[in-house]
């Protein structure tokens, strides 16, 4: 499908596969922060995204024999960090744990993304907010998750979530349709 050509991680591949170790670094350089924002997203826990984001590229390079460019490279990725998150999640099932969690961290270190406007209050608000949506993506069940967070937050589409998933597009919109439901209801008092 791709063109080893014009798609620079499909040439890393082709060359990664054919003993060049270092091609793996340049996948890393552009994979990285991506694939542990995805993970962080999806387990709700940097620590254990960071090492899954590793795991994720030990599992590429792994796969390196068996990589054909029939698909999009971020699909085959996120595929296998998906898979990744999906045994993570599954041992966290079997293996309980008492979450401890910093109580004191500032608006930013919670979520970069959100920017102080200087207003104590509107902050406040802000970080509300965004902590609610946090906490209610996370209670979603783990399919609904997996399909808001790779489409919301990660911009794949139907057909990518369907192949990573191993679904169908149809099922990929159920999934987002019941997804955005219960996160409706969920955060109806910031609507």
């Amino acid at each position: 499908m791709s063109d080893s050509t014009t798609d620079p991680d499909v040439e890393a591949m082709q060359r990664l596969r054919d003993g060049d170790d270092l091609a793996l670094n340049e996948i890393m350089h552009r994979w990285t922060p991506r694939v542990a924002s995805y993970l962080t997203r999806n387990l709700g826990n940097e620590s254990d995204a960071l090492d899954l984001t590793q795991e994720t590229f030990v599992g590429v390079y792994r796969a390196r024999l068996k990589y054909q460019p029939k698909s999009k490279f971020s699909t085959w990725l996120f595929g296998i960090a998906t898979n990744q998150a999906r045994q993570r999640l599954r041992w966290r099932r079997r293996h309980p744990e008492v979450a401890f969690e910093l109580e004191h961290e500032s608006v930013q270190e919670q979520n970069p993304l959100i920017v102080a406007s200087g207003d104590p209050g509107k902050d406040a608000l802000q970080a509300e907010r965004a902590a609610a949506v946090r906490d209610a993506i996370m209670d979603l069940p783990d399919d609904l998750r997996e399909a808001v967070v790779l489409f919301e937050y990660e911009d794949l589409s139907h057909a990518e979530i369907a192949a990573i998933a191993r679904c169908s597009g149809k099922a990929v919109e159920t999934r987002l349709y019941r997804a955005r439901k219960l996160l409706k209801s969920s955060l109806t008092r910031f609507m």
